[in-house]
């Protein structure tokens, strides 16, 4: 057989694998028959997480994040779709406090899906442990809060009928994206080897990691804003443009689209000023996130 092919159907079989175990996982939540509001996209999930990196050492990886991405698809839905301000402001407190003993208030869709959420994080973190010694769960519990702040932040918007300033959007929005949280789950599913170089990690990517956010969060309102705002979301960045300057759709459309080449450009300066080994490595899975979007 030629061993290019052979390479693909190796390569694919790995592939297999992973899909086999996140679906596995999937059904144990049992979120798609309990949190029928939410979308099931599973396999989109898994998809996503090919496109950061395809190659059969990322195995964990893709396991690791097709769960992280399917939670947040599911939790954006929770505070997009169904849950009320109140109820939102009571999940996003436990979620902040990380405590199991917390959830007695919540209702029961809440209580299923912070179980599910609380429990697949532990393990992550755990797991991480096991392989490294090195204690992540702190960090993961606070990048999971903030992520649900930022939802909530937006929720109240919406509830209020505020619209915010662009710059006050994006400031939430390159957050609420979810790409810092999924970065670093990719980090902590490739290479850390102590606790220092988790900190000079975050020092040393926050731009990398700020301008990728940018970058999807624009590029998404790009493709969806219209469907989101027929549907009953917040206003988006084009339409934060659009109500801050007066400009019509299509000029504020140009606007965005200009911010977009901008920020690549900065994205592409970190790419060339990166030191290390390690920093590359990360900007490569940076980029392709932002290229997934």
């Amino acid at each position: 057989m030629n061993p290019t092919i052979l390479d693909f159907y190796m390569v694919r079989a790995v592939h297999i694998e992973d899909l086999k175990h996140t679906s596995r996982w999937w059904r144990n939540t049992s979120w798609d028959k309990k949190l029928t509001f939410a979308r099931d996209r599973l396999m989109e999930n898994f998809l996503w997480t090919v496109g950061y990196s395809y190659l059969p050492q990322f195995s964990l990886g893709r396991r690791n994040l097709t769960k992280v991405n399917a939670m947040i698809t599911t939790i954006d839905d929770v505070y997009d779709v169904y849950g009320t301000l109140d109820e939102l402001e009571q999940f996003t407190d436990v979620i902040s406090k990380w405590d199991i003993n917390a959830i007695e208030e919540l209702p029961d869709y809440m209580k299923i899906c912070f179980l599910g959420l609380y429990n697949t994080v532990n393990e992550i973190a755990y797991n991480t442990l096991m392989n490294t010694r090195i204690l992540v769960l702190p960090y993961l519990k606070k990048a999971w809060a903030d992520l649900c702040k930022s939802y909530l932040a937006e929720a109240r918007w919406y509830n209020s009928g505020y619209t915010p300033t662009l710059e006050e959007y994006l400031e939430n929005a390159s957050v609420s994206i979810s790409s810092p949280l999924v970065l670093m789950h990719i980090k902590f599913s490739t290479s850390i080897s102590s606790t220092e170089e988790i900190l000079q990690w975050f020092e040393e990517s926050k731009y990398i990691v700020r301008h990728a956010a940018l970058i999807f969060r624009l590029a998404d309102d790009l493709g969806t804003s219209s469907d989101e705002m027929e549907r009953g979301d917040i206003s988006k960045s084009i339409q934060c443009y659009m109500h801050e300057s007066g400009a019509t759709e299509d000029e504020a459309r140009r606007y965005i689209e200009n911010l977009i080449m901008k920020t690549w450009k900065k994205l592409n300066k970190e790419r060339a000023n990166a030191k290390s080994q390690l920093l590359r490595e990360f900007i490569e899975y940076a980029m392709d996130i932002v290229r997934m979007a």
